[in-house]
């Protein structure tokens, strides 16, 4: 038995400090050296103060910013720790409702939108911690946070294609708005009197 053992406890812990030390120290170095700002959370910080990561969508409520894509995880909205879709589909109709909620939410904070309310506005992504929205959804938000920060719409327009990013790489997804980003943007912006 003792011949088995000693084999056995010298692979485990070979593999221990080859799978468990080595290969994350690795991988962490590479990618401090490579992705420095990515390795460090991709931080947001203003006056000092660390406000958010620009990979993880934040709620917002107040009518003078731009609102995020809904989140899903739990036990609470937007929580970084417990990344997770709803794994509902799309004829369940606990999800249906949701979404029927949702649209109704957003058409009664827009009444003078007459566009279809983007499908990002009403629907959390897959890891429900997106920080992006679509310049569809921004669009449709545009005339309410104008006239919260007494601001003309052509100002946020303006704004909201400044922190518009293309695809990756000119060819991957669709084009996208930071949210966090667009909304601190937004704070620096001076009202008109």
């Amino acid at each position: 038995m003792l011949q088995q053992l000693r084999p056995a406890l010298v692979i485990f812990t070979a593999l221990t400090l080859i799978t468990g030390v080595a290969y994350p120290l690795a991988v962490t170095g590479i990618a401090k050296v490579l992705f420095p700002e990515q390795a460090a959370g991709s931080l947001i910080e203003q006056n000092g103060k660390i406000v958010g990561s620009s990979l993880i969508g934040q709620s917002f409520s107040d009518s003078k910013y731009f609102w995020s894509r809904p989140s899903a995880t739990a036990p609470m909205a937007y929580n970084g720790a417990g990344s997770s879709g709803s794994n509902l589909g799309p004829t369940n109709p606990a999800f249906l409702k949701t979404v029927a909620e949702r649209v109704a939410a957003m058409k009664a904070a827009h009444p003078a939108q007459s566009n279809p309310v983007p499908l990002d506005l009403v629907t959390a992504s897959a890891s429900g911690l997106d920080p992006h929205i679509s310049p569809a959804a921004a669009t449709y938000q545009l005339e309410r946070v104008a006239k919260a920060r007494n601001l003309s719409p052509d100002q946020v327009a303006q704004l909201v294609s400044a922190h518009t990013a293309g695809k990756q790489w000119g060819i991957l997804g669709e084009p996208v708005v930071n949210v966090l980003e667009l909304n601190l943007a937004l704070d620096r912006v001076p009202a008109a009197q």
